[in-house]
């Protein structure tokens, strides 16, 4: 089978190799993220110097087309002119006061007209508002316990990194080392999409449970859509038991749709969750997040409630000047692109890995979609762990290789904006055969040495 040699861009990139060697002298791992450093795909990360568009330029200046788009928050492309504007005058009247702005009220104003909130409250990060919202669960509720999922992230949240304990319905375990037990003995991980395992947990602990949280459609394990109904049944449950339905849209939250995977999901089936996290878009590529919900639920946060939540920067004034010229550019024909112009990139994945072999499953949250190596369909994250890492490794360097900077693990969503246009959808689909072959090269190489151990 043909290797993943260059085609177009250099697989090597001396100033990127020369910039990790010096963040890695001080900087743990040389990132500030753990999936930047390229530890999941082997290699050294590059390093971005600018972007425009759906391009991203690397320190030796290579142009790529770039679909993890910041994991998200550019819907519009990279240095939207608009936005650019917007921000360089608010940059212009000062970075931070302090005190409340206008921006801030706009925004929230915006949010609450799209998505199923009644009030807003401003964080400086996705993990700080999920840590927030379960703290306001518990502050209503007057009880402790959190329900959430396998393969569910929620932002580096003590309690929310848990993993499964022995059985369905007991307490978590810390999920990394620095997380006491204590912070996880309250948090109870269940099987995404397993409604079994929810009505146990809650028949054992319903009177103990404070909230639920569940991303509104995974995308943390590569993209994991809730089976239908679901989403509605969480809901349900926690209202018969008197808990908190928490739903994370920090990833799907005006991406997945206009109004986020609540605008596919709840809003056809008739469900609201009783608190919301958001994050990404609504931040327009700066640190900014948020949680909303019932207005009887945010009016327990201090000052018109007990519950204190507080941040310097929150509803900082660039950054929600960010956030609302990009809700206000997101109009329906921006969905519409992404939607179309992800048909054709996902039709152009599976037939270049059909064409090669390679078992597949590409999944879709709305605008959003990812490509397991493994038979689909993946409904939690047992099935998700079975994807091919290793095949995974070799199609992103062949991308890479050929021009297109791919999410640089297995396990995440691929994202487009509404700068991909033909130029950079025919890159993708021009670099995926190669890959696909590199895959299935990689795949061979394995099976032959598993065959000569056994041997």
């Amino acid at each position: 089978m043909p290797s993943a040699t260059p085609s177009s861009t250099p697989s090597a990139a001396p100033a990127s190799e020369a910039l990790f060697e010096r963040a890695r002298a001080v900087t743990p791992g040389g990132v500030n993220s753990p999936v930047r450093a390229f530890a999941a795909v082997g290699g050294s990360p590059r390093f971005i110097t600018s972007a425009q568009g759906a391009w991203l330029t690397d320190a030796d200046g290579n142009e790529m087309v770039d679909l993890i788009c910041s994991w998200g928050p550019m819907l519009l492309g990279h240095a939207h002119p608009e936005v650019q504007a917007a921000v360089q005058a608010a940059v212009a009247r000062g970075t931070s006061y302090g005190a409340p702005t206008v921006p801030e009220v706009e925004l929230a104003e915006e949010i609450v007209s799209r998505a199923p909130v009644e009030k807003v409250r401003f964080t400086s990060s996705g993990t700080e508002a999920s840590m927030s919202a379960i703290r306001l669960a518990r502050g209503f509720t007057g009880r402790d316990v959190v329900v959430k999922f396998a393969g569910c992230y929620h932002g580096h949240v003590d309690a929310l990194l848990a993993s499964a304990g022995s059985g369905l319905a007991t307490f978590a375990v810390p999920g990394t080392p620095g997380v006491p037990t204590s912070a996880t003995e309250l948090t109870l991980v269940l099987p995404y999409n397993d409604r079994a395992a929810v009505t146990a947990a809650f028949a054992e602990h319903g009177d103990r449970i404070a909230c639920l949280v569940t991303e509104a459609s995974p995308g943390n394990m590569g993209v994991v859509p809730p089976e239908p109904g679901f989403n509605e049944f969480l809901s349900r449950t926690c209202a018969e038991h008197g808990a908190l339905f928490v739903s994370d849209e920090v990833m799907t939250g005006f991406r997945a749709s206009r109004q986020g995977y609540w605008g596919i999901d709840g809003a056809v089936e008739g469900w609201t969750p009783d608190l919301v996290v958001m994050g990404k878009v609504m931040g327009g590529g700066f640190p900014a997040a948020a949680f909303g919900g019932r207005a009887d639920v945010m009016s327990r946060l201090a000052p018109e409630g007990p519950v204190y939540q507080a941040g310097t920067l929150s509803g900082n004034p660039v950054a929600t000047t960010a956030g609302l010229t990009t809700l206000r550019l997101a109009t329906d024909e921006v969905y519409d692109h992404l939607t179309k112009a992800g048909e054709v990139v996902k039709a152009g994945v599976t037939e270049a890995l059909d064409a090669a072999g390679v078992a597949h499953a590409v999944q879709s949250a709305g605008t959003m979609f990812s490509v397991f190596l493994t038979e689909g369909p993946v409904r939690d994250f047992t099935e998700a762990s079975r994807t091919d890492a290793a095949a995974y490794g070799a199609f992103f360097h062949a991308m890479l290789d050929r021009g297109v900077y791919l999410p640089p693990s297995a396990y995440e969503a691929w994202f487009l904006s509404a700068a991909h246009d033909d130029r950079a959808i025919s890159t993708i689909l021009a670099a995926l055969p190669d890959a696909a072959r590199a895959a299935a090269a990689a795949q061979d190489t394995a099976a032959a040495a598993a065959a000569g151990g056994r041997a």
